[in-house]
Parts: C-alpha cells; sequence; structure tokens
C-alpha cells in the first residue's frame, strides 16, 4: 500500500527537494503540502492522510504544537519531525509531542525515506549519529536521580507566546485563537510571571531558544 504524506514546512525549497526523495518510491506519496503547522492540522483533518512530516519551527504554528494536536485526533497520521536542529531538548520534546522520529534536514537523502518506513511500520527513528548521545544522556539522567524537564507552559501559553514573539498585537492573538483580547492579556500575564521575563523583546528571545520561532 501507499503511504500518502503531508508535508509541512515553511520553505518551500526544502517541500520541494523532499518531494522529489519521496516521489522517487513506489511506497510512498506526497498527497498535501502545507506551509505552517496550522495549516498542516487542517489538511490532515480534511484529508486521509497516513503520514504529516513536520519541520520544528514554522510560523504561525510550530511542528511541535502540530504534532501535538494531531497526536490527540482519534484517526490521526503518525508523524515524523524534521529539523536542522541537532539538539536534544528539540529530540524529547518531539517524542513527547507524539512524534515516531526526528530526522535532520542536512542527511534527508540519506535517512528521510528509511524513517518514513519504519514510522509506518510503528517503529521509533533518530538519525542513527545522536542515538548514542542521546541513549547515553538519558541513562546518566536516571542514575543521578533527574527526572526530564516538564512543561513550564500550558499549550495555550505557549501559542501566545510564539504569537506575541512573531509580532501580532494582542487584538491580532485574539482574532487567531478566537478568545478575548482580556484572555490573551491574562495569558501574557502568567507567561512572564513563570518565566521571569519582563517583555516582548525577553519573550522573542525565549522563543527562539526553546525553538517556536526561529532566529
Amino acid at each position: 500500500m501507499t503511504t500518502r504524506i503531508l508535508l509541512a514546512d515553511d520553505h518551500v525549497l526544502v517541500r520541494r527537494g523532499v518531494r522529489l526523495i519521496l516521489d522517487r518510491e513506489p511506497d510512498l506519496e506526497v498527497v498535501a503540502e502545507a506551509a505552517d503547522g496550522s495549516e498542516a492540522v487542517a489538511l490532515c483533518r480534511s484529508r486521509s492522510i497516513d503520514l504529516a512530516i513536520l519541520d520544528i519551527a514554522m510560523p504561525r504554528m510550530t511542528g511541535l504544537q502540530a504534532a501535538r494536536e494531531l497526536s490527540g485526533l482519534r484517526t490521526g497520521p503518525r508523524v515524523l519531525m524534521l529539523t536542522m536542529y541537532d539538539n536534544e531538548q528539540y529530540f524529547f520534546q518531539a517524542l513527547k509531542a507524539g512524534a515516531s522520529g526526528y530526522v535532520l534536514k542536512s542527511v534527508l537523502d540519506r535517512d528521510l525515506v528509511e524513517a518514513c518506513r519504519a514510522t509506518m511500520r510503528g517503529e521509533p527513528f533518530l538519525y542513527p549519529a545522536a542515538m548514542t548521545a542521546l541513549v547515553r544522556s538519558y541513562l546518566d539522567r536516571v542514575r543521578q536521580g533527574i527526572d526530564l524537564p516538564r512543561q513550564i507552559l500550558t499549550v495555550r501559553e505557549e501559542e501566545v507566546l510564539k504569537l506575541v514573539a512573531e509580532g501580532n498585537s494582542s487584538k491580532e492573538i485574539a482574532e487567531l485563537l478566537t478568545i478575548s483580547v482580556k484572555t490573551v492579556e491574562r495569558h501574557r500575564s502568567n507567561i512572564l510571571q513563570k518565566l521571569g521575563l519582563r517583555d516582548r523583546l525577553d519573550l522573542t528571545r525565549y522563543a527562539i531558544r526553546v525553538g517556536l520561532l526561529e532566529p
């Protein structure tokens, strides 16, 4: 059977390159493309998608946010994260968000096809070069009794943070999330308090550091 794939990345050239790799395979077919996480979720809700390949850093809604949305769907697709970040924090966040695999853009031509097939078999996939380091780091934390970092912000607070960092006003955020301006301001105040930050500039720097926004 052919795996129906949705490809989400805000860079057209990246989508084109990924599509060229996948379209060479008889069992893989890109049937939809999205430029951000919000569009990806909408397409997965309206179309029959087996596998969603999501870039981690996208405007409006990140790949991690989209993965959480898709993992909550009763008949949602499997998820594979696509990223330029060779970063342990992103990897664990991707797993927590419901992703089955994590592929670096720098080795797409080598790992992407196998990652797609492994994900559809229900097997986890991580680019081989990082596996040893990540497992060693995790085991060290377990031996030391250190738990993995917990989510500081709620899902809604993270959505508001991203939109604030992208330069949206409270009114624009309220319209995008279908909530009141007062609710947006309350979320923003809670975010600043939880993170110990002061203003929009601090929020933007934080959003870049945790992968909600590209530098």
